[in-house]
């Protein structure tokens, strides 16, 4: 049970000024409307007494206005009150209506109101959750003079339009807001989830940001986090491919992913520990990108080596939208989404499909999903549930052989014309659900609790040698082609909870709070893997994995923020987990093929626990208004694949030491810049292995680098970020030999491969009212987006190619419709997505070679799509 103590907020004054023209909203007259709080304490004013403004508190301030359309054909006329929560980065939570006049003028300021944007209100410099009375008048339009009487006037003296007749103000332009008797400003506790940066590499990707560059889907919204490369080396089921700050994330064991409050990483998956498929992303729906580069949040869990990224999804632009897609390589999107004019900002529905012939040979693919969330006020409680669904399959090019597409023997977008080429494919299916409450209490105390269950399917065939495989169960059978089968089936399921509260024993000079938190969830695994001829139904002809695996991952933390002046913040954590493992190896101590006179039952039954445990410290300083100064330190883990454990083994975690510092320069709410460095350990690396598909483990590895990260907002609609991360990666210790690699691809002191050691990115966006045309708004907008990835090191000394893409998008509107292009890969590079060096062998024919050859995953070319949207 929470206790919760109240107290009387002191008030502030804030009125906001509208034009005032028939049939559009005007400033209310004054009125009286009490603060909202209650239980006031013994030495407050008596009621009715104005309280005086705190001077450690700032109201915030109208930053963009969007006019209330007064409905057609309606007749009433009167003020329209809104109680307006804002979050602590001046976003439109949630708004209801305070003071009614018709259900019509009501519907059309709740609409109005979820487009406004505001500076947020402020404790101390620290930006906090507020809520504001808004009031919408509402006069009906002037009646159309009657037709004239006397003969036609000449064109110069015949009565004025609509439109010149009430000229409306520029859309987008800030109203500045202007101190009246008419409104309060509540400005509550701290929200449950803590939005304060803890490091210079800490970063929040505002929606106008994420929406300036074009994207070719969903989840390339990440590639505005700094630092981060993303890209697409095998096809539209499988999942991505992320690089952030020096790790080579592969499918995602590197980056804690999180998506309106459920964890995407999936532990022990057979494609890769910690696989995160974001397919499902849909990116008019994402509303904010929050990234945590380095580990010093104890917040952090598994897979936090590199840092999270947390995804919060709502919709700000209210009503129903229609968006479809159509252009190169036959490709198709059509989304529909719904957002109820009035509701919360994270309420809505959407589901989007996509279909492509695929650029190149064997690319064909097709993909839905379908994601609905609602929201709900519930006095000092906002409760959201949210549901994913989404479902996937493509055909897969694989990887050419560098040497082939210099020689002219296959093309760089092709696929080798053997079937068991041509048969790679993937499948993916995923269902996800959560129930997530938040509290806000009046004494700055705050609480998150949450459940979510999480069902996913995955499927793969997939060929990276050609014919080096020999089967492990028949004797002397091999050269049937190296087509991996790869299944995964994973159910889950798990728990959060966070408590924060003021803590008062520290004396009245030291401004604390103490956080509580708890996570954990559950996993039941089925996975396998074989190899497949293609040329006979996809026969089994060796398999090599079969087997189930239960983890349990119970893991808790404390924080303590001490405030210990005006200017110092010192934070002192610290996190432990336990996970739990039971795995049935159901191929486990299965004798080779050349001792099958061994007599036994194939299987390997065994279980496993282990303790991860680290400190997470952060320190603040405001050194003056517009410079702040961080450091910050943490150990972080990354949980074992479970299949490689032995029975009774104490989990051998793969350890993380992160230390980062660094400065953020503030000028106004318009410009920012941050400035860190970075130095992280692990105790044990992983590297992608070709022969299986899949990361093995390789030694301890350590980064050493830094990120430069601006975002201007110079003007209303404009906005842009750019972002250079520089890393010198290097492995410290590699794996010993083995008889099946007597010579490793790696070695001391060498450079981690596939690493990119400079990332850059740059985005920029406008958007513009341009007028009216009748009664319809005329709009612009145009943004664009440019990564650039520098040549990054392969196995064996070879290099990857840098390259440099950029994307390009322009609309233009009048309402409800807009007309607009996109265009991916403006100046159509021929990049690879991704690079490999391993040994293969393509010719079955010839004799087998051990030398490694430079492999590539075609990037897409030049897509060319036009957009059609309809918003109502």
């Amino acid at each position: 049970m929470i206790f919760r103590r109240q107290f009387l907020l002191a008030a502030f004054i804030f009125g906001v000024n509208l034009y005032a023209a028939p049939g559009r909203t005007q400033p209310s007259p004054p009125t009286s409307a009490a603060p909202e709080a209650s239980s006031p304490p013994a030495d407050a004013a008596p009621s009715g007494t104005p309280q005086p403004p705190s001077p450690e508190i700032v109201a915030p301030q109208v930053l963009e206005s969007v006019d209330a359309v007064y409905p057609e054909g309606s007749q009433a006329q009167g003020t329209v009150v809104l109680r307006v929560t804002l979050n602590p980065e001046g976003s439109v939570e949630a708004a209801e209506v305070a003071q009614s006049v018709d259900p019509e003028l009501d519907k059309a300021a709740l609409t109005a109101i979820m487009g406004w944007k505001f500076a947020p209100a402020t404790r101390q410099g620290i930006a906090v959750a507020a809520r504001i009375q808004v009031p919408f008048t509402f006069t009906p339009p002037a009646p159309a003079p009657p037709p004239p009487v006397e003969p036609p006037a000449s064109p110069a003296s015949q009565a004025p339009s609509a439109l010149e007749r009430a000229p409306a103000p520029v859309p987008g332009r800030p109203t500045p807001p202007k101190p009246t008797s008419e409104q309060t400003v509540t400005v509550s506790g701290q929200k449950a989830t803590r939005v304060e940066q803890r490091s210079a590499s800490d970063f929040a990707v505002h929606h106008d940001l994420l929406e300036t560059a074009p994207r070719h889907e969903g989840v390339e919204v990440l590639r505005s986090a700094p630092g981060l490369y993303i890209a697409r080396s095998e096809g539209a089921a499988v999942a991505h491919r992320y690089m952030l700050r020096g790790f080579d994330s592969e499918h995602g064991q590197d980056i804690e992913f999180h998506v309106a409050g459920i964890p995407i990483n999936l532990p022990s998956h057979i494609h890769g520990q910690g696989y995160a498929d974001l397919g499902f992303l849909v990116a008019e729906t994402v509303d904010e990108l929050r990234v945590t580069e380095g580990v010093h949040d104890p917040k952090q869990g598994d897979f936090a080596v590199a840092g999270s990224l947390d995804l919060t999804l709502g919709v700000a632009r209210r009503g129903f939208l229609s968006r479809t897609a159509y252009g190169s390589f036959g490709t198709f999107r059509q989304l529909a989404l719904w957002a109820p004019p009035g509701e919360l900002r994270d309420s809505f529905g959407a589901v989007a499909f996509n279909h492509t012939d695929g650029f190149g040979q064997n690319r064909r693919g097709e993909s839905v999903s379908a994601i609905v969330q609602q929201g709900y006020s519930l006095d000092h409680w906002r409760l959201r549930g949210v549901g994913i669904l989404y479902g996937a399959r493509a055909d897969m090019a694989g990887v050419v052989r560098s040497d082939d597409v210099s020689a002219g023997r296959l093309g760089f977008y092709d696929v080798y014309a053997y079937p068991t080429a041509r048969a790679q494919n993937a499948f993916s299916g995923r269902l996800m659900l959560g129930l997530f409450g938040q509290y806000r209490g009046d004494d700055g105390d705050s609480a998150q609790v949450g459940v979510w269950v999480s069902d996913d399917h995955f499927r793969l065939q997939e060929n990276l040698t050609g014919f080096e495989q020999r089967s492990q169960t028949l004797a002397n059978v091999s050269g049937r082609g190296d087509l991996i089968e790869q299944l995964n089936y994973a159910r889950s399921a798990g728990v959060t909870a966070q408590y924060r509260a003021p803590v008062r024993a520290l004396g009245e000079l030291i401004e604390s709070y103490l956080e509580l938190g708890l996570d954990a969830r559950t996993d039941d695994i089925e996975q396998a893997q074989n190899l497949l001829d293609a040329t006979v139904h996809d026969q089994t002809w060796d398999r090599r994995v079969d087997a189930r695996v239960l983890a349990s991952d119970i893991g808790g933390y404390g924080d303590l923020d001490l405030h210990l002046s005006e200017i110092w913040k010192l934070r002192l954590g610290y996190r432990a987990d336990g996970l739990l493992y039971s795995v049935d190896d159901r191929l486990g101590n299965r004798a080779p093929a050349t001792r099958s006179a061994d007599n036994f039952i194939v299987g390997f039954r065994r279980s496993a626990m282990g303790i991860a445990a680290g400190p997470r410290v952060s320190s603040d300083v405001d050194a003056t208004p517009w410079l702040s100064v961080h450091a910050s330190y943490g150990e972080g883990y990354r949980s074992p694949e479970a299949r490689l454990l032995d029975d009774g083994e104490q989990t051998p975690f793969t350890k993380v030491h992160s230390a980062d510092l660094g400065t953020r320069f503030h000028f106004g709410d318009r410009y920012e810049v941050a400035l860190s460095g970075y130095y992280t350990t692990l105790s044990d690396d992983v590297a992608f292995d070709a022969d299986e598909g899949r990361m093995e483990r390789i030694g301890r590895t350590r980064r050493v680098g830094g990120v430069v990260h601006a975002e201007a907002r110079p003007v209303p609609g404009l906005v842009a970020a750019a972002s250079v991360t520089y890393v010198d990666a290097e492995l410290l210790e590699p794996p010993p030999q083995t008889p099946r690699e007597p010579d490793p691809p790696f070695r001391a002191g060498q450079n981690l491969p596939f690493v990119p050691p400079i990332v850059g990115r740059l985005d920029v966006g406008y958007r513009r009212a341009l007028g009216h045309l009748d009664t319809h708004k005329l709009s612009g907008r145009v943004g664009g987006g440019l990564s650039v990835v520098s040549a990054r090191p392969l196995p064996y000394g070879a290099f990857a190619s840098p390259f440099a893409l950029a994307d390009l998008a322009a609309g233009l509107g009048l309402e409800p419709l807009e007309l607009g292009i996109e265009v991916f890969n403006l100046l159509d590079a021929q990049y690879a997505a991704v690079e490999y060096s391993f040994v293969s062998n393509w010719n079955p024919d010839a004799p087998a070679s051990r030398v490694a050859a430079r492999h590539s995953a075609a990037g897409s070319p030049r897509t060319i799509l036009a957009t059609l949207e309809l918003h109502l």
